[in-house]
């Protein structure tokens, strides 16, 4: 078990402190000049006639604050870094304005001195690293917003034991528990305003997600619960054929040092670099997206954190498939799980989005708990279905060929749907919606002309087909009940009539000739309801090897089933 955490105030900062103060104002001056700037542009002047004004001036203005808060991401760190970072993802939302200044935060975040870290690394294993490992570079392999990664290699003893000596050894930043916090606490403050602003809470519990962030925050700063997320992901996601992941060396890990094999190889979105290996970038995409698609809506538990830094591509000679590379997942403290309700819910929406159907999509919405059961949403389904006929099936690079005005009229009509809308933000949300924005964006960078609608399209087929299996399966169960119905009538017939028989029953001829009567329809509705269930079950079983009799069988169960819904009307004959 992980140990204790030292004790503190859950989501408190130490403003005593200089340095955390001065970090903590301007992470709040920033977010106000952004509200307010916002605020003005797009509210108070389009109010007084200068909305023009406005809407020129809109890309000039959030490049200027992207470049801005690049700036102060860099300088401070921390889990600045993280929103930066997931910002820069959403090249399907963004600007390429935009998103071209926050992506440079990906490969922008300073190394901390070695100087600072062996003190740090030592006082964590407990011994000098000179006796932990035989070698360890003091130059980081990558840095990162709340640790940094230096390659070494293990001793003869420890290498014996796990089977490999090339290893990544991950340690904190110096002092990353305090940064977090403050970071943390300018985040609640910022969330405070915000829930403040009534168009704003109406729509999303701000607080809520700030909080939902914090619990990924202190997880990934917990080396521990990283470690056991990399065996959890290696034991249920990688095959060692499409996806791998690195094993983990407990006997050099603590809750700030992880030790890990070394995996480093091409960078996902190193389009030069896979190229000159022999891979197509495009066959990449696919596979990327398709591992995606698997962890958040087949397995449930996914990776919530997949930019390009945590991914490699790893050549290899050709397998059995003739595939001849992999894609290998690394940095395992932000990953999500999806619940079974939720995980059904975003199983309808892939169906639904492969399937360009609106009214589906909204449904699959509902059931995912976005939107709230009293929702009226056939604005909405009128918007989507519209959405679906113009793009759907269109791939990323085309969509830039497209009129930006028309694009604006179809964000104003879907804005105007959903505003009217109540909806709210189910729990592990967040990481859903980054980990299938920074898909996306991962995707298109690897292959401009990447399109959603193929990547969906199979994925969304082998739903359908689960689908299929699971109403053969209850139409199998609902066989079975029916039979043991029809087995245990005869018996309490019988048991009525001895009953009548022995005068042990008081009753009127009409009303048991009306008993009776329905009695015997519904034992011939039984019977053809398990007739219909058992053609229908032997066509789908025998389908695979026999089409022709599969599709015959499951045709006509359709006769049987149409006599077991037709209601009885049959009057019985009268003993005279």
């Amino acid at each position: 078990m992980p140990p204790a955490r030292p004790s503190r105030e859950r989501g408190s900062a130490d403003h005593d402190d200089p340095r955390s103060r001065a970090r903590y104002n301007r992470i709040i001056r920033f977010a106000t000049r952004v509200m307010l700037a916002t605020w003005w542009f797009d509210v108070a002047l389009p109010r007084i006639g200068f909305g023009r004004v406005a809407e020129r001036t809109r890309v000039a203005r959030m490049q200027a604050s992207a470049r801005r808060f690049r700036v102060l991401a860099v300088d401070l760190g921390g889990l600045m870094i993280k929103v930066g970072q997931f910002l820069s993802s959403r090249l399907d939302v963004l600007p390429p304005e935009i998103t071209s200044e926050l992506e440079q935060l990906q490969d922008e975040v300073p190394a901390v001195p070695f100087a600072q870290i062996r003190p740090l690394a030592e006082a964590e294993l407990g011994v000098p690293l000179a006796s932990a490992y035989a070698w360890f570079d003091e130059t980081p392999v990558a840095a990162a917003s709340l640790g940094q990664a230096h390659r070494a290699r293990l001793s003869a003893a420890d290498a014996e034991i796990v089977g490999f000596a090339e290893v990544v050894v991950k340690v904190q930043r110096p002092g990353i528990d305090d940064v977090v916090e403050t970071d943390l606490a300018a985040l609640r403050k910022i969330a405070e305003r915000l829930d403040r602003i009534r168009f704003v809470s109406d729509r999303v519990d701000v607080p809520a997600l700030v909080e939902e962030f914090a619990t990924t925050s202190r997880e990934e700063i917990d080396y521990l619960h990283e470690g056991v997320n990399a065996e959890r992901f290696e034991r249920e996601l990688a095959d060692g054929h499409r996806v791998a992941a690195p094993r983990v060396v407990w006997e050099r890990t603590t809750r700030r040092i992880l030790t890990l094999s070394d995996v480093t190889a091409i960078k996902l979105s190193d389009v030069a670099g896979l190229r000159a290996a022999g891979i197509d970038p495009a066959e990449v995409a696919q596979a990327f997206a398709a591992a995606m698609f698997e962890q958040l809506f087949g397995a449930g538990f996914f990776h919530a954190d997949p930019h390009p830094g945590n991914v490699f591509v790893t050549p290899h000679a050709p397998d059995e498939t003739g595939r001849t590379w992999t894609l290998t997942f690394i940095d395992f403290g932000m990953m999500g799980q999806v619940p079974d309700t939720l995980r059904a819910g975003l199983r309808k929406v892939v169906i639904a989005v492969a399937a360009r159907d609106g009214k589906g999509l909204v449904d699959g919405i509902r059931q995912v708990g976005v939107l709230l059961p009293s929702a009226d949403t056939a604005e909405l389904e009128r918007s989507l279905t519209a959405l679906f006929a113009r793009f759907g099936g269109m791939a990323f690079g085309e969509l830039q060929n497209v009129d930006p005005r028309e694009f604006r009229d179809f964000a104003e009509d879907f804005g105007s749907a959903m505003r009217k809308l109540p909806v709210q933000l189910p729990e592990n949300f967040l990481l859903i919606t980054r980990a299938v924005s920074l898909t996306s964006g991962v995707c298109s960078t690897l292959d401009p002309a990447f399109n959603i609608w193929d990547a969906i399209d199979p994925y969304a087929q082998k739903l359908l087909t689960e689908e299929s299996r699971n109403v053969v399966t209850d139409a199998a169960r609902g066989a079975v009940s029916y039979a043991r119905t029809i087995m245990g009538l005869p018996a309490r017939i019988d048991t009525v009539t001895d009953r009548i028989e022995r005068g042990a029953m008081s009753v009127e001829t009409p009303e048991i000739d009306r008993k009776l009567d329905r009695l015997e329809g519904l034992l011939r509705r039984t019977i053809a309801a398990v007739l219909f269930a058992a053609l229908l079950v032997g066509g789908a079983l025998v389908y695979p090897a026999l089409s022709v009799l599969g599709v015959i069988l499951m045709i006509a169960s359709v006769v049987p089933l149409g006599f077991a819904l037709r209601p009885g009307h049959t009057r019985r004959r009268h003993r005279r």
